[in-house]
């Protein structure tokens, strides 16, 4: 089954979605979106590093000489069918079967905006003694927080096809540097 890059794939898709699932219901609560970013930004790059390295050594264990090319396709490949399956899995599921827990994921990831927002006015404003400079911040704060107004936030959507896409681009980039990566590593040195 490793041989086969497009299993391995299958097998990354299903990691994520046990990931995805198990936070889904065990983890949905006051802090369900900052612990979603942990695992998005901590545990699903090892999962997806682990898949491209199972990926390419069992093909190395094989015997097969792959020069660079060959290691950045055995790499690539279950990478990114595990997370085009996944993305457009939880786009689906978010946007189709269970459209409240979007919703809290947007409302959590406003707060956390407005919550960063005003950690930051608070430590500007602590070592300012200049009248200019206070206003001046006491303006701009004024104007970022008219962004989190009822009105302004009423149709913002972080989970729409639009910002899925947006998504799974930056997934993109760090699945063509991590086999960039294994295929300079990994691949087959030729003595001349």
């Amino acid at each position: 089954m490793v041989k086969n890059v497009y299993a391995v794939g299958f097998v990354l898709f299903i990691a994520t979605m046990v990931i995805f699932f198990g936070m889904y219901f065990f983890g949905m609560n006051t802090d369900y979106f900052n612990n979603s970013l942990l695992l998005n930004a901590f545990l699903l790059p090892v999962v997806y590093v682990a898949g491209a390295y199972i990926s390419v050594i069992s093909a190395k264990k094989a015997g097969q000489p792959m020069g660079f090319q060959a290691v950045f396709g055995r790499a690539f490949k279950p990478t990114f069918v595990g997370g085009f399956l996944s993305i457009v899995t939880m786009y689906l599921f978010l946007n189709f079967v269970d459209k409240d827990a979007k919703d809290l994921l947007n409302f959590q990831y406003i707060d956390r905006q407005k919550t960063e927002l005003n950690n930051e006015y608070n430590k500007a404003k602590v070592g300012m003694t200049d009248e200019g400079q206070k206003k001046e911040l006491d303006k701009n704060y004024n104007a970022r927080l008219q962004s989190f107004s009822p009105e302004m936030i009423k149709d913002k959507d972080m989970f729409s096809f639009r910002q899925f896409t947006y998504y799974f681009g930056a997934i993109m980039v760090f699945y063509v540097i991590l086999s960039v990566f294994f295929g300079s590593f990994f691949r087959s040195r030729i003595e001349h």
